[in-house]
């Protein structure tokens, strides 16, 4: 059964009006494994309201990162827009998951395939030494409707400097032209090829492909990859392809 703490904000980030990062520090070390999520909480009238949400930090920093879109009529999301420097909310613990880089089996290349706010656990990953201890090669796909939505261009900036022949960060924006930028969806660009000659890599089964964000484009993706010969990664049955779903 979950345990609950007592977060203090230490940052609203504004990326723009209807995403943030909310970073907050909690009273005890905390431990979890990149790829994980919690549940960040507020009082509610009748029960405390709760949705999970991954952790976009290090395991290694203190303070713990949360990339939140504002959902207008949503219960949660535009209180925790809301909150400022020193307002708290509650962190359910211990933290949850398997979309982790453990359950991958061996590969020559990773694959990052987001959309949205499915981006924030691959960032977490890549703060560690096992993506760039295992594969030759690292992709992040990060999909979204516009350029504001392109966030942490800094961190990936520095990857790509610290990584130059291995890092290859690909953003698809549908609604706006930018440059570097891929324009089409993400499952159209997986199996017209466009998205592994825009980044120089081949999506074969020596990939291994973690896929994260709208359900619709999970579903589109996995099949677009089952006509390249990548299946859904089971413990039972190892594969190429592992999903986390954010909602259904």
């Amino acid at each position: 059964m979950a345990q609950w703490m007592t977060g203090t904000v230490v940052e609203n980030k504004r990326w723009h009006d209807d995403l943030f990062s909310l970073r907050v520090e909690i009273p005890t070390p905390f431990s979890f494994t990149a790829g994980q999520f919690v549940r960040l909480g507020l009082p509610g009238t009748e029960k405390r309201i709760q949705r999970a949400y991954s952790l976009v930090n290090s395991p290694n920093e203190p303070l713990l990162d949360f990339l939140i879109t504002t959902v207008p009529d949503g219960e949660l999301s535009p209180r925790l827009d809301l909150l400022g420097v020193g307002d708290t909310l509650e962190v359910s613990a211990p933290p949850s998951g398997f979309f982790i880089l453990s359950e991958l089996p061996e590969g020559k290349t990773l694959w990052l395939i987001s959309t949205g706010t499915g981006i924030g656990p691959y960032l977490s990953m890549l703060h560690t030494d096992e993506p760039w201890q295992r594969f030759e090669h690292v992709v992040l796909v990060h999909g979204v409707r516009y350029a504001r939505d392109l966030c942490y261009q800094e961190q990936i900036q520095q990857w790509q400097q610290q990584y130059p022949n291995r890092f290859h960060y690909q953003p698809v924006v549908t609604r706006e032209t930018v440059p570097n930028g891929l324009q089409q969806r993400i499952p159209v660009l997986i199996a017209n090829g466009l998205l592994e000659k825009a980044v120089g890599v081949t999506l074969d089964t020596q990939a291994q492909v973690m896929i994260c964000g709208n359900p619709a484009m999970i579903v589109d993706s996995k099949a677009a990859l089952l006509e390249k010969g990548l299946d859904k990664n089971l413990r039972r049955k190892p594969g190429n392809v592992t999903v986390e779903q954010y909602w259904k």
